[in-house]
């Protein structure tokens, strides 16, 4: 049955970048909008609050839409389909079926891509030359209502709480992708199996040749929102963490969630990192992360925006070291990501506000005072 769909709804709306502390996006009255070719239409439910979005306001990441209303953690209920959405399957899944009036569905930062340019061809879309981005290069979920790609939204695991679900959509996508380039989770990972033992093979059943069975170990620099959440995923598939973060309420975090060891980038955890993410945006936790690796790590920078790194001397990258960057993510991730989030399962740790707290809610994301995720309310299940 179709859901009553009113003209107009309340946005948080950015019209120039500021600095956060001055309340940039201002509650606003606009037109709900229409769902297009292959396109649905959603009522927001829940959307979590990034750092993204911080870089998109304060001006550290380009303006690409101006106003804008930012918000790419989106939860939202389909209430309309555009013409052709119903022959479209969600998330880019062969086979799956398509979305209905009344699924719940979650929106990431990645709106879509063309889906034709070399890299979209090769199964690498995160690269694409032509992509758009959630609450960046269109309006995102920090209002009552916005309108995405059916083939580029995706179902939700039955029973999943709407807040919680949130952070999943970047933060958890996004440290699902940092996970993947650093051989914690794909194909060459294998399956999760019993605590103590090799993990299994891609099959299911026995161990693939020449796995170690001793924990191999994970540094995760800065303990927000995506390292509360990929820890859990990394604990699930075997490995030891080590959470690295500036305050003691962020590293208690850390220890709750499973982390062996958590401290401050000046301590010393006493071993060297088998792999290490650099969720915090400042350049010299890179180095700080290259200088604890063993010989053949690899040091994934999980941020979108980061400040200018050190030189590197030689022999700290010598042996077989890398680092490399994480842009954005596939479909292949956030379907991935959404299915072993309801399997572990992922708890993300909240912090609630309304909608006419996103300043609000970023500035406390700002200042360090988010343990875990901030989500806004928008609607109630």
């Amino acid at each position: 049955m179709a859901l009553a769909i009113p003209d107009a709804m309340r946005a948080m709306q950015l019209a120039a970048p500021a600095p956060v502390a001055e309340a940039p996006l201002k509650l606003v009255e606009l037109p709900v909008p229409q769902a297009g070719p292959g396109e649905v239409l959603l009522k927001v439910r829940a959307c979590g609050v990034c750092r993204t979005d911080l870089h998109i306001l304060e001006g550290e990441l380009p303006p690409h839409r101006s106003p804008v209303v930012p918000g790419h953690q989106i939860v939202a209920e389909v209430v309309a389909l555009g013409p052709g959405a119903e022959l479209v399957a969600p998330g880019g899944a062969a086979g799956a079926a398509p979305l209905a009036i009344g699924d719940i569905v979650g929106v990431p930062w990645l709106h879509h891509t063309d889906e034709t340019c070399r890299f979209c061809r090769s199964g690498r879309e995160n690269l694409c030359e032509h992509a758009a981005f959630t609450g960046w290069d269109v309006d995102g979920g920090f209002a009552e209502y916005t309108v995405a790609p059916a083939g580029w939204v995706y179902r939700l695991p039955a029973g999943m709480d709407d807040l919680a679900a949130a952070p999943l959509l970047c933060a958890g996508i996004i440290g699902y992708r940092c996970l993947r380039l650093i051989g914690v989770v794909g194909d060459d990972a294998g399956l999760p199996s019993a605590a103590g033992s090799a993990p299994a093979s891609a099959d299911g059943t026995a161990p693939a040749a020449g796995t170690p069975s001793a924990p191999r170990r994970l540094a995760i620099y800065g303990f927000g929102s995506a390292a509360s959440l990929c820890t859990q995923v990394a604990i699930w598939r075997g490995w030891e963490v080590y959470g690295i973060a500036r305050d003691e309420e962020h590293r208690s975090l850390a220890r709750e969630l499973g982390a062996v060891w958590a401290g401050e980038a000046t301590d010393d955890p006493g071993v060297l990192y088998d792999a290490a993410i650099v969720f915090a945006p400042a350049g010299e936790l890179a180095v700080d992360a290259l200088r604890h690796l063993d010989k053949g790590g690899i040091v994934a920078l999980g941020g979108i925006y980061s400040s200018p790194i050190p030189a590197i001397e030689y022999p700290w990258i010598y042996g077989e070291r890398v680092v490399r960057s994480v842009a954005n993510s596939t479909r292949r991730d956030a379907r991935e990501l959404l299915r072993d989030a309801a399997l572990v399962p992922v708890v993300s740790r909240v912090q609630e506000y309304p909608l006419e707290q996103a300043n609000e809610a970023l500035l406390d994301l700002k200042e360090d005072r988010v343990c875990g995720s901030a989500v806004l309310r928008v609607a109630a299940e």
